[in-house]
């Protein structure tokens, strides 16, 4: 008992890292236990005493005094063999995720999401997250057979093209054209295309923005031969386009963003293939706020929708204070 009550000797240098490892916000839990046990070994006292004052038993502040005298630091960072948390995936399973990850491209997509890879693997999607950061992959443009893929920052546009789509409220389908053009003549094609996607005893509610290709004549009077086709036109930046401009949006992440298009008919061919594979399990957009919540959110800004005068465009700024010296 002599030996347990004598108080542990520390250099300078070893008392300065057991206190930075201590308020290091990435320290295991246990390591950040051994160290608080040894800073308190050098005040001396019973091993019952720095046991209490710890938490943890007598036998523990022993078998800890005692290893740090004999090996010093690193010794808090062991881990005794068959301890810890066992693997729930083996070598295996995390190499076929990797070869999956850089060999394999999802249909339509240009890369995984944690979401679709866990899908494919029958794992959770933190798991496969844990295991992408654990081995550092980057997936991007494809250069070259045998180089990791990357961004580019001279890339060179070859060509635009025009995309009509049109998603279907509940079921989440996308149709779709490319055209050279954003015209009166372009649009009608694509409602001619409409036309032709759903059955004739259905009435089709389009919902779009005030475009004057949407208002042109002779859009009107192809519209009054069609009687089954509604217009509702909506100001700019309405909540009703999110649906479709949300779309545009998984296009533009999962299949244009990190690819290259050498021509026009290169981009058109794959926002077909995303088209396709898309239906092939379309998927709705829910808007899941509440009203509660938006008016939660609003009851928290300085200026609500009834405080803003008409005509005016920009929230009212602050006054700055005038401070005098």
């Amino acid at each position: 008992m002599s030996n347990s009550r004598r108080a542990l000797a520390l250099s300078p240098a070893q008392r300065e890292q057991l206190e930075q490892w201590l308020a290091a916000h990435g320290t295991p839990q246990q390591v950040a236990l051994r160290c608080r046990i040894v800073l308190a070994a050098t005040q001396g006292g019973p091993d019952l005493s720095i046991a209490a004052a710890v938490g943890v038993n007598r036998h523990t502040v022993t078998l800890w005094r005692k290893r740090f005298a004999e090996q010093g630091l690193q010794c808090l960072w062991q881990i005794a063999p068959g301890r810890g948390r066992k693997p729930v995936y083996g070598t295996e399973r995390i190499k076929a995720v990797v070869d999956a990850t850089l060999q394999t491209k999802p249909k339509g997509q240009t890369h995984w999401s944690c979401r679709l890879m866990a899908q494919r693997q029958g794992m959770s999607k933190s798991t496969i997250s844990n295991i992408w950061r654990s081995h550092n992959t980057q997936p991007g443009l494809p250069l070259k057979k045998g180089r990791c893929g990357t961004m580019t920052h001279d890339y060179k546009r070859n060509g635009t093209t025009t995309l009509f789509a049109a998603i279907e409220l509940l079921e989440g389908k996308v149709i779709g054209q490319c055209y050279q053009r954003h015209r009166h003549q372009e649009f009608l094609r694509f409602l001619r295309r409409l036309d032709q996607e759903f059955p004739a005893n259905l009435g089709l509610h389009l919902v779009i923005d005030n475009y004057g290709t949407h208002s042109h004549p002779q859009v009107a009077v192809w519209l009054k031969q069609h009687p089954r086709f509604v217009l509702h036109f909506v100001p700019t930046s309405c909540s009703w386009l999110n649906l479709i401009e949300r779309w545009f949006r998984e296009l533009t992440t999962k299949r244009i963003r990190r690819d290259s298009f050498p021509s026009v008919p290169d981009l058109k061919a794959a926002i077909e293939e995303f088209l396709e594979a898309w239906n092939e399990k379309p998927k709705p957009f829910v808007w899941r706020a509440t009203l509660e919540s938006i008016l939660a959110k609003l009851s928290g800004c300085r200026q609500t929708l009834e405080q803003i005068e008409p005509g005016c465009t920009l929230p009212r700024k602050r006054k700055l204070r005038q401070l005098s010296v």
